[in-house]
């Protein structure tokens, strides 16, 4: 009985502390996940020409899949690129 108290008492002082650490914000590691769905295609585009703006356009692409942007700002860039 002692035993499973104190294992209860120390669950519940760990918790919080446990909580705690995965709630901070700190730099990453490294870019590579970030640079994988961004990619390097949109380095040099200025959407002045055709090849420039797939290559801004393949740029949204990884950035929707990627859920970094909503899907209402995915269909205005679409709406606003076609239209």
């Amino acid at each position: 009985m002692k035993r499973r108290r104190a294992l209860m008492r120390s669950a519940l002082t760990m918790m919080p502390a446990l909580i705690l650490a995965g709630c901070g914000t700190s730099a990453p590691a490294n870019v590579s996940g970030l640079r994988g769905v961004v990619g390097t295609d949109l380095v040099g585009a200025r959407g002045a020409t055709a090849a420039d703006q797939r290559r801004i356009d393949r740029t949204v692409v990884g950035l929707c899949a990627a859920s970094v942007w909503t899907k209402g700002e995915c269909m205005r860039h679409g709406e606003l690129r076609d239209g």
